[in-house]
């Protein structure tokens, strides 16, 4: 299955990053390519909506706050994609030092090639993570 991931560190608590992006509905909050985002289903559910209006539904698979770490799967999206799977992990490299770690595994629709995909999310998944920490610069 192909796989994309992105990293990056920020120069803040661990505590810090999650209290932003712990929230499974909380994208809009540091993402600029999320306009909206609408909870359902008791917040397993989140309905987005991009900044060019295109919609993504994705469903809460796994929430660890002591971890600080969730994964998703995608419902609906014009991504060419199934099976997609991702995880926004949040680790604490010192007390004022955190490590951000977006990854996701998924199988391209026909006529997509496993590359293609690849380099669509790491893209997806390197500007989300830049997006992020500029949230924590002084």
């Amino acid at each position: 299955m192909p796989t994309a991931s992105a990293v990056i560190e920020i120069p803040v608590s661990a505590d810090q990053v999650w209290q932003l992006v712990g929230g499974f509905n909380s994208l809009p909050d540091w993402l600029p390519l999320i306009a909206k985002s609408e909870p359902g289903e008791g917040g397993r559910l989140r309905h987005l909506t991009t900044a060019d209006g295109g919609v993504i539904v994705e469903r809460l698979q796994t929430f660890d706050n002591v971890a600080r770490t969730y994964s998703y799967t995608i419902e609906q999206s014009p991504f060419p994609v199934s099976a997609y799977l991702a995880t926004l992990q949040i680790e604490a490299l010192t007390d004022t030092s955190t490590k951000v770690t977006w990854s996701g595994v998924f199988t391209p629709a026909a006529g997509t090639t496993d590359e293609a995909v690849e380099e669509l999310f790491a893209g997806v998944y390197k500007g989300g993570v830049e997006a992020l920490r500029a949230n924590f610069k002084a």
